[in-house]
């Protein structure tokens, strides 16, 4: 498929006018690298190597194992799609997160692949979306599409058939294949079967408007009580909602496995690259 072909396509299916994001003002150590368009709305296209795109690989972050891989594999004609063009890590906080490797950027710049990313959009509820194949990974029902971000709405409330926290806390497990963090504030009995997914982030940002809509469990990625989450641990406590976490990179994998079967669609050879869970996120 012809890349500017692909590149449209994508735009104009996931992103609309009242998006925005942030990521280039942090990427200024590869800014020589990123697309003039990139550079002013942070969404779509972040390097424009490619002419011809014949296979996908999509990924949560960009990071060093990820572009090696591909590098590896002997690729060339290609497209990296990442979740975030940056890669998170919050054991180097206050700086959480970094960026691709210069020299890694170079051999796709040779190898003609490009790097493609979709944030806000693809935390915009829908099919594809990190908190909808969450909760689909978790068997549980989308209802309705919650907590506004940079012109999106990252979080929904869904129905599940788990009677209790501990049972959704097994469950969450099994999914992402590792040990989850339950913080046990209130009620182990799902509060009418409704739960609220927000994949990646959104603790702080979303538990108010949580409470407000009588929900007292809340699955999401990142969940470690530290001087940013704290006011919001604090909240939830008060309030009886209890709160799963799974890591940032485990609770959005599965937007990024589903945007694979995406291209595929497309009559596009496509595979998810898996990372590394970093568990301090919990």
């Amino acid at each position: 498929m012809k890349a500017k072909e692909l590149y449209s396509y994508l735009e104009s299916s996931f992103i609309t006018p009242g998006m925005s994001d942030v990521w280039s003002q942090y990427m200024g150590s590869i800014s020589d690298f990123l697309c003039s368009n990139f550079k002013k709305r942070s969404m779509g296209l972040v390097c424009d190597f490619a002419r011809e795109i014949k296979t996908v690989y999509t990924a949560v972050f960009p990071s060093r194992g990820v572009m090696q891989r591909i590098i590896d594999e002997g690729t060339q004609d290609a497209m990296l799609f990442v979740h975030h063009p940056s890669i998170w890590d919050i054991r180097k906080a206050p700086e959480v997160f970094y960026q691709m490797d210069r020299d890694l950027l170079t051999r796709f710049k040779d190898r003609r692949i490009s790097v493609f990313n979709l944030h806000v959009p693809l935390d915009n509820f829908g099919k594809y979306s990190t908190s909808a194949t969450l909760a689909e990974a978790l068997s549980i029902k989308p209802e309705k599409p919650f907590a506004a971000y940079f012109g999106a709405l990252a979080g929904v409330f869904g129905k599940t058939q788990a009677a209790t926290v501990q049972e959704l806390k097994q469950l969450f497990q099994e999914a992402v294949g590792h040990t989850v963090r339950l913080y046990h504030y209130g009620e182990d009995v799902v509060c009418e079967g409704t739960v609220a997914v927000v994949a990646g982030g959104g603790l702080t940002e979303t538990i108010e408007e949580i409470a407000q809509n009588n929900v007292n469990l809340l699955i999401t990625g990142i969940t470690v009580k530290n001087e940013h989450s704290k006011g919001a641990h604090e909240f939830a406590e008060r309030e009886g909602i209890n709160i799963l976490g799974g890591t940032h990179y485990s609770t959005e994998k599965f937007a990024c496995q589903a945007m694979a079967e995406y291209f595929r669609e497309l009559d596009l050879p496509a595979q998810f690259i898996e990372g590394i869970p970093i568990l301090e996120d919990l």
